[in-house]
């Protein structure tokens, strides 16, 4: 078994090829990543600098690694930055998988291939039509999203139109320990460990609380990719999702009481989006019926996880 994953030197990346060196020890793993710097898991056994969306360098990996299964996980993924630079996200993340696709067909490989969508596809939405599953109206609501529409219509089109044997995944948030620190829980997470360690004022700075969102721990998103390539059905999307709803709020809160400190809460303007979803919730049970996958983490013990590397990271630093 030959295994291919893009952006293994990321936060999914290390942690599905964690996952896969546990379960499929004798593949054979190859990993990218796009710069140099990025570590990757001791399970990769080959890894590749290149950037996807040059077309002949991304020949050159498939011609030389002739995956029976492709994980693409590379992707501009922090939405903030998407409105900053909106045709980055946009080519980044839209050229690098046809780049995938089109030297598939060309070198004539059959790979199952797992494609990483994202619930931020369904946009906005109102509450009467929640928990949403994979027939939901899909309305964007950023650059990144509008990112992700097109490479899961991507997906299903090369489906159709040449019988390529690539999956959807839909995946709602997804939070663990070794998450990049621009997002949610790793933000304030360490903020905690580093009034903890006296190396900040007893203040956390925080963007909007009242969003609620579905939160999954990415050892449990992992292991849903596994099982949509090895038992999913080609053509057809995945929601990846815990079916709660938590706000940020909540999340804070229980970050908060994980923690001695007598700290204050103050909002940054700079933390807010330009728009952003009241709440979303994701129905999993197609996932569930097609895979037999549920999640096995719980939500605090996700947070104590991610606290406790926060707090890794702060005595390091």
């Amino acid at each position: 078994m030959r295994i291919l994953i893009t952006g293994a030197g990321g936060f999914v990346g290390h942690h599905l090829a964690d996952f896969l060196g546990g379960v499929q020890p004798t593949a054979t793993l190859t990993g990218t990543r796009l710069a140099p710097g990025e570590t990757m898991s001791p399970a990769v056994q080959a890894s590749r600098t290149i950037d996807l969306k040059i077309y002949e360098q991304v020949h050159a990996l498939l011609h030389d690694c002739q995956p029976d299964i492709i994980y693409h996980l590379a992707a501009q993924a922090f939405v903030p930055r998407s409105f900053e630079d909106p045709w980055e996200t946009l080519e980044n993340n839209i050229k690098a998988q046809v780049n995938i696709i089109q030297a598939c067909l060309q070198l004539q490989l059959r790979p199952r291939i797992v494609i990483i969508s994202s619930a931020e596809i369904y946009g906005a939405v109102e509450t009467q039509e929640l928990p949403l599953n994979e027939d939901a109206r899909i309305l964007p609501s950023n650059p990144y999203s509008v990112s992700k529409v097109a490479q899961d219509m991507l997906g299903l089109q090369y489906y159709l139109s040449h019988e390529l044997h690539i999956m959807r995944a839909r995946p709602f948030n997804h939070i663990g320990p070794g998450q990049n620190l621009r997002f949610v829980a790793p933000s304030f997470a360490l903020q905690i460990a580093k009034i903890e360690a006296r190396q900040q004022e007893a203040v956390i700075y925080v963007g909007n609380l009242e969003a609620k969102r579905d939160f999954t721990d990415v050892r449990d998103i992992v292991r849903a990719y596994h099982l949509i390539a090895e038992r999913g059905l080609p053509g057809q999307a995945y929601n990846v999702a815990s079916g709660l709803a938590v706000s940020i709020r909540q999340l804070l809160d229980a970050l908060l009481s994980m923690s001695d400190e007598n700290i204050e809460v103050r909002i940054d303007s700079k933390r807010l989006r330009p728009v952003d979803i009241p709440e979303i919730r994701g129905d999993a049970s197609k996932l569930r019926r097609d895979t037999g996958w549920r999640p096995l983490y719980s939500f605090d013990e996700t947070l104590r996880d991610v606290l406790a590397d926060c707090r890794q990271r702060a005595a390091t630093a």
